[in-house]
């Protein structure tokens, strides 16, 4: 495996083919996709108020890739109120934290594919979490990248905090949601803060976020995720998840420290990988040469604890 993917760039929406649309329940839902369907499918479920963008064109080329028995079908969507997807005026969200998570089976219905690898990140993997708790029979294995518990357990409050330095990061009024350059530099200033020493690339993340912002119907209405009711819980426990699980975390995480072991701890069978570096981020470059064979193993078989055959 290579740290990097020649000719395509973190931002190259292109090299995922053309944008498609799930639309169901009143709800439209932009996608993309690469890869031959027949192939398992991996759907990457991105963090809080994120369109599909933060999710890099590179990293997804590199999964569509992956060494194994099949290579891999990839799909990655803009969340409500992000990117191309239905949009609601920036703090009147209509919707609630279930539907958000529910919108993940509309992308998969839209697509034509029944069960998939979900790889969530952040807020992704609190959806992965509760998709495979209620919905296991869509779930092939979960992977959650940089996230905590989606359902309360007893030792919560044992939990480490966020690190102080991220105190009154998402303080204040949001940009004009008419300034593009003022979006970006707020984009690049919070990246900067969550992502892990030496792993900060300014170059890769403006171009992340100068396409995501520039695809936004409204780029400041990504904060309606925090505005929403929940809605009606999930049932069930970590305990009850029963869908092969890997933990991926980074050591220099400053918004969930020590939350990957407590998660991996806490759900039955998961496997965790701790990646050197990494802060709160999708996963970078410099960690793909760890991180791409471990999903080649964690989405190449029925039984996640076998190697899958290498190509060649």
């Amino acid at each position: 495996m290579t740290a990097g993917v020649p000719g395509v760039g973190p931002a190259d929406g292109d090299a995922l083919g053309p944008e498609r649309y799930a639309e169901a329940d009143g709800v439209r839902l932009c996608y993309q996709s690469l890869g031959d369907p027949a192939d398992p499918t991996v759907l990457l479920v991105g963090g809080v108020g994120s369109p599909m963008d933060w999710w890099p064109a590179d990293l997804c080329v590199a999964l569509a890739d992956l060494d194994g028995p099949h290579r891999r079908h990839v799909v990655r969507y803009d969340h409500r109120d992000t990117g191309r997807s239905t949009t609601c005026p920036p703090g009147a969200p209509d919707y609630t934290g279930r539907d958000v998570t529910e919108d993940a089976l509309r992308v998969l219905d839209a697509a034509g594919v029944r069960s998939a690898h979900v790889v969530g990140l952040s807020m992704g993997g609190a959806i992965a979490q509760e998709l495979a708790l209620e919905h296991p029979d869509r779930v092939t294995t979960a992977t959650l990248v940089a996230t905590t518990r989606a359902v309360s357990g007893p030792d919560d409050a044992e939990l480490p905090p966020s690190a102080p330095e991220l105190d009154g990061l998402w303080d204040g009024p949001a940009p004009d949601p008419a300034d593009t350059a003022a979006l970006v530099e707020a984009a690049v200033a919070e990246d900067r803060a969550l992502t892990g020493r030496g792993t900060f690339d300014e170059g890769r993340t403006r171009a992340v976020a100068t396409r995501g912002v520039e695809r936004s119907i409204d780029p400041t209405a990504g904060g309606n995720h925090f505005a929403a009711e929940p809605g009606e819980p999930f049932a069930g426990t970590l305990a009850d998840i029963a869908v092969p699980t890997l933990v991926v975390h980074g050591t220099e995480d400053p918004l969930f420290p020590g939350h990957g072991e407590a998660l991996a701890a806490a759900i039955p069978g998961a496997r965790l990988l701790l990646l050197e570096g990494m802060g709160h981020q999708a996963p970078p470059p410099e960690t793909w040469d760890v991180l791409l064979p471990e999903l080649a193993r964690h989405t190449g078989s029925s039984d996640p604890g076998a190697v899958p055959r290498q190509d060649g």
